[in-house]
């Protein structure tokens, strides 16, 4: 079969929410040619693929591509996030996505896309619906926006085993197959468990009939401090000033997550059970106490097999309810914990260099390509914040985003550019606050003097847990 030949100055591998934040600055502050391959068929990535009650956790703002809004400036008016921004659907992020690639990028004629094409290294790809070869001459750089591999209910294969004979179903197609059964077993304890609880709960599922399995606790992020408008500004920012006292006051790494607690920067779901577990998921403050109402929660570690009378775990057994559905909800959002340099030659790896926006980060390393030509100020400006798993991770997380926030604060025009850009949210409400509002210059004072101590602090801790062989 013959090889078909393109050109283009950007080669991006993968059409989600990633790719699209990069290609999104390079087309508008660039004049490159950008040539984009996906293997859905239409953008989004995993939106393509995802669960039907999905939303964001964080609110829309924070989301999408810089020069497009997702937000739309909507207050929840009811719910379990009323008085908070509005949180976009599923379906609302994919036709966002869909909108931005057939209403900005390919009307621009500087972007081509290839959506069903599978790409095979070596600047070549296929089209998965007639098997054409396609060779790609990049004259700049290769974007692979495919490495922060997101992993999900519907296509990951479970860790464990179940009998033929088990009522069981992905969360993505629990709406299909929920009727007619008195009782809910959901597998997993981070975003997509808590999402389908919820989902139960608004659907009139008594609390005692939903049983939630959860292998780890984890500790949780307080919706409220994440909105990024003028009104919630004592929440957003006092929150960050809350975070870094409770670091630098703290006399241990336990006394430091019980001061993030006490101060309302971490919540977690029961107050007796330590969590071991961060992986940034968000609720709102109504959204945690309907979860406090289950009853029945789990906790004996990692399901092994499941049958029709019992789960079994590595050390224990928990005899399963009457008339019930397996729900699965046990993929991991991100599977891919490893870090690369994000500027390696001629490729560009975008990875998270503000912690939980991946997007953000995104569109801040394509300005970074845009407007700096040194190679080594462009991996000054974009080391990766480690994602966490762990508790003790967002030790080593924290203390990254703190590194990269004091680059980014001594270069005056990438910090212009954070202050203009629409997914960066706080910058904003930090530069409005006028010179004889007292309240807020007191908190902003409060942040600034706690930042370095913290710092320490946190370095101290990760430290004492890379002597103990906690930490590599």
């Amino acid at each position: 079969m013959k090889v078909e030949q393109l050109t283009c100055d950007y080669l991006v591998v993968g059409a989600g929410a990633v790719g699209m934040a990069f290609a999104d600055v390079l087309l508008h502050e660039t004049n490159a040619n950008i040539l984009i391959i996906d293997k859905h068929a239409k953008p989004g990535g995993h939106w393509n693929l995802a669960y039907p009650f999905v939303t964001l956790h964080q609110p829309s703002a924070f989301y999408g591509v810089c020069s497009k809004e997702l937000n739309r400036g909507v207050i929840d008016k009811c719910g379990m996030n009323e008085g908070l921004m509005g949180l976009a659907s599923g379906q609302e992020v994919s036709a966002y996505f869909d909108a931005v690639m057939n209403e900005t990028f390919l009307p621009s004629g500087r972007v081509q896309y290839f959506p069903l094409c599978e790409y095979h290294g070596e600047k070549r790809f296929a089209s998965l619906v007639n098997g054409t070869q396609y060779e790609v001459t990049v004259n700049k750089k290769i974007v692979d926006a495919t490495y922060l591999n997101t992993n999900i209910p519907l296509t990951h294969t479970p860790s464990f085993t179940r009998d033929d004979d088990v009522a069981f179903t992905p969360v993505n197609t629990v709406t299909m197959h929920a009727n007619g059964y008195e009782n809910y077993v959901v597998v997993g304890g981070g975003k997509t468990g808590i999402d389908t609880c919820l989902w139960l709960l608004q659907n009139k599922v008594s609390p005692g009939n939903i049983h939630w399995v959860v292998s780890r606790d984890a500790w949780l992020l307080n919706r409220k401090n994440t909105q990024p408008l003028e009104r919630f500004f004592f929440d957003a920012i006092g929150a960050q000033a809350n975070q870094m006292e409770a670091i630098a006051q703290s006399e241990s790494i336990d006394d430091m997550f019980d001061r993030l607690e006490s101060s309302g920067v971490l919540l977690r779901l029961d107050k007796s059970v330590r969590p071991s577990m961060f992986h940034g998921a968000t609720v709102s403050e109504m959204e945690l106490e309907a979860l406090q109402k289950l009853t029945s929660v789990v906790r004996h570690g990692r399901v092994k097999h499941i049958s029709k009378e019992a789960l079994e775990f590595e050390n224990a057994s928990w005899a399963m309810p009457e008339n019930a559905l397996v729900i699965d909800c046990s993929a991991s959002a991100i599977t891919n914990l490893e870090i690369k340099p994000v500027f390696s030659g001629d490729t560009i790896t975008p990875q998270t260099v503000r912690a939980y926006q991946p997007v953000f980060s995104a569109a801040l390393i394509a300005h970074v390509e845009a407007a700096y030509s040194d190679e080594a100020t462009k991996q000054l400006l974009t080391q990766v914040v480690p994602l966490p798993n762990r508790d003790i991770d967002w030790l080593p997380m924290t203390a990254a985003m703190l590194r990269n926030m004091k680059i980014w604060s001594e270069d005056e025009a990438l910090r212009m550019w954070i202050h203009q850009c629409r997914l960066d949210g706080f910058s904003r409400i930090v530069h409005g606050v006028a010179k004889d509002d007292v309240k807020k210059l007191a908190v902003l004072g409060r942040l600034k003097a706690a930042s370095m101590p913290a710092m320490q602090k946190l370095m101290t801790y990760i430290q004492t847990l890379k002597a103990s062989g906690q930490f590599g």
